[in-house]
């Protein structure tokens, strides 16, 4: 590994480098003169955010050589840097890079390896999506937090910065440098199938707040966090992955609700903003997504927000994006629109030739390629990836993963699993009078980097705690001789535990918690994702949220469930009736207790 002496000077020269120890004026003129012994080729990589397969830098399996070809005509990521210079590489499971904590930070370390060894090479901004909850890319064994959603029920502005704080320290010692984190839409559609529970919830002040607060936490670890998805993806029916929402907003309902949690990360000194492919015709009515909207990025983003840091596109390969212009033309909009990082575009050569030609053309000044570098590099700066860009091994065995980190996690959750069904005092549970628990529901796929399933887990938790518990999975959509056999299971038991995941009211699960109720058998419900699951059974005895299905928080609701600890969370969304969603059955801020 380079010393940091050589690291300065391959990336910025004896000059530059001199500046850092100066004042902010000395810094930018250090960086700024980086900018301008950059090729034009040089600087157009520096714009590019772009995936790639393999565990390794320069030695992945070969599977993964043959994607890399196939995709971006590069057989590794060391190779990816070195043809396109690109500022940026984002980890993803499915792209096989984040296998485990030592791995990931060999893999980081080769990455930044193979840029700082080019002529003029420069440290690389490390990204991903480490949401928590159901959007994680690293598992165990690094500490899992409970998602956005568990946390607004938690309501705490100190556990959302410990969060930050803990996880962006792991993320750090493991050479990730940038989370695309925290989500700061408000989600006040319970139909919205994209953001839900990854969003702190509906009221736009209590998630501002706990924006603010995550921000905090990861920047104090040397990690840019990265609020999203602006101007506000929270009241959509359609997913942007796969279509192009809409949001029906007026300009004074996005002031009061969508703007707040951004306006508070921007005064939270946020690191990076990232845009959503939606159309907001109340803030732009030319039909084109956000990400592409120079009146939303500049005049609204830039100009009245006053945001002046680091701006990064949703992933270019989102169909919400793609709707209404070709893969050429969008990196070039975006661009024009205000954006300074191009994110995972679908095919990269195609993306980085079609900047390169715009500005050869004229259509984009090298100028406004400068003005997005000189963020990028501040950032850099900021990260102090210009003196300490590699990740040390003792520095994972040390910080990832501690038995201090996951307890804290544990009690997070602990104050996050919201009770809000308990007739006749049915919970908590006592071994000594409900010892056989058949566990049942549904076992969507495990979030990346826990065990799983839910059943399981949820089992193998009550057990610890003293239970006699059974796992039997009954899926997201049980057939009737699933149900059946469920039913035949429940007469073997002394209570029933139902885990449900986003409930309708035709579906088979709700059938399934009907018939086990009809046993006569106490049967606890646990919604496992959204919290509205509790408006579709009535006829349930006692109801949980525990807001996704990951360990941390499913161990939580088995101790609530035990009584091991008393339920603590609040409802951060309203839940409306299931048979007249215009009346709130649970408002925000609903939550029972022992």
């Amino acid at each position: 590994m380079p010393s940091r002496r050589t690291v300065l000077a391959a990336t910025m020269g004896a000059t530059a480098a001199l500046a850092f120890g100066g004042t902010a004026r000395a810094d930018d003129d250090g960086l700024r003169a980086l900018v301008s012994r950059m090729t034009l080729e040089e600087k157009v990589g520096q714009l590019f955010v772009m995936r790639v397969y393999g565990n390794s830098a320069t030695d992945p399996a070969q599977a993964d050589i043959d994607a890399n070809l196939k995709e971006i005509g590069v057989r590794t990521a060391a190779e990816l840097v070195a043809k396109y210079r690109v500022g940026g590489i984002i980890y993803f499971t499915w792209a096989h890079n984040t296998e485990n904590p030592r791995q990931i930070a060999a893999l980081s370390n080769g990455i930044q390896g193979a840029s700082l060894g080019l002529p003029r090479g420069l440290p690389v901004l490390i990204a991903t999506d480490q949401e928590h909850g159901i959007v994680c890319r690293v598992g165990r064994p690094a500490t899992l937090f409970p998602g956005a959603m568990a946390i607004g029920a938690g309501g705490s502005r100190g556990d959302a910065r410990t969060l930050g704080r803990i996880s962006g320290g792991e993320l750090r010692a493991i050479g990730i440098n940038q989370d695309y984190s925290p989500d700061a839409d408000v989600n006040v559609n319970p139909a919205n199938p994209v953001i839900g529970v990854r969003s702190f919830g509906a009221d736009p002040d209590a998630v501002a707040a706990l924006v603010a607060a995550e921000v905090q936490g990861y920047q104090r670890s040397r990690v840019a966090a990265t609020a999203k998805h602006f101007p506000g993806h929270g009241d959509t029916a359609v997913d942007s992955h796969y279509g192009f929402p809409v949001i029906t907003h007026t300009r004074e309902v996005w002031e009061k609700l969508d703007a707040v949690p951004f306006r508070a990360a921007i005064r939270a000194g946020i690191d990076c903003v990232m845009t959503a492919h939606i159309q907001f015709p109340a803030l732009d009515d030319s039909g084109d997504p956000a990400t592409l909207s120079h009146p939303i990025l500049t005049g609204i983003l830039r100009g009245e927000l006053g945001y002046d840091g680091v701006v990064v596109t949703d992933s270019l390969g989102m169909e919400g994006v793609r709707t209404k212009y070709g893969d050429d033309r969008v990196p070039v909009l975006a661009l024009k629109a205000g954006v300074d990082q191009l994110l995972n575009p679908p095919d990269l050569s195609v993306a980085w030739n079609a900047v390169l030609k715009a500005v050869q053309d004229g259509e984009l000044t090298e100028a406004r390629l400068d003005e997005s570098i000189l963020r990028i590099l501040r950032l850099k700066a900021r990260l102090r990836l210009f003196d300490d860009p590699y990740a040390r091994q003792a520095d994972v065995d040390r910080r990832v993963g501690t038995k201090a980190h996951l307890e804290a996690a544990d009690r997070i959750a602990e104050r996050t699993t919201t009770l809000l069904i308990n007739e006749g005092g049915l919970l908590p549970l006592s071994p000594r009078t409900h010892r056989r628990v058949l566990v049942v529901g549904a076992d969507p796929a495990s979030p990346s980097g826990t065990t799983g399933p839910p059943t399981g887990v949820l089992a193998a938790a009550l057990t610890e705690l003293g239970f006699t518990a059974t796992a039997l999975s009954t899926g997201t959509a049980p057939s009737a001789a699933t149900i059946a056999k469920a039913v035949t299971a429940a007469g073997d038991a002394d209570a029933v535990v139902v885990a449900t995941y986003n409930l309708t009211a035709t579906s088979s699960q709700k059938t399934l918690a009907e018939q086990l109720v009809a046993t006569g058998r106490p049967v606890v419900a646990v919604a496992i994702r959204n919290p509205y699951d509790v408006a579709q059974l009535p006829s349930v005895k006692a109801h949980l949220a525990s807001y996704s299905w990951t360990d941390v928080e499913l161990r939580a609701a088995a101790r609530v469930i035990s009584g091991k600890v008393a339920p603590r969370g609040r409802l951060p969304v309203p839940v409306q009736r299931a048979d007249d969603p215009a009346q709130v059955l649970y408002p925000i801020g609903y939550g029972l207790s022992y």
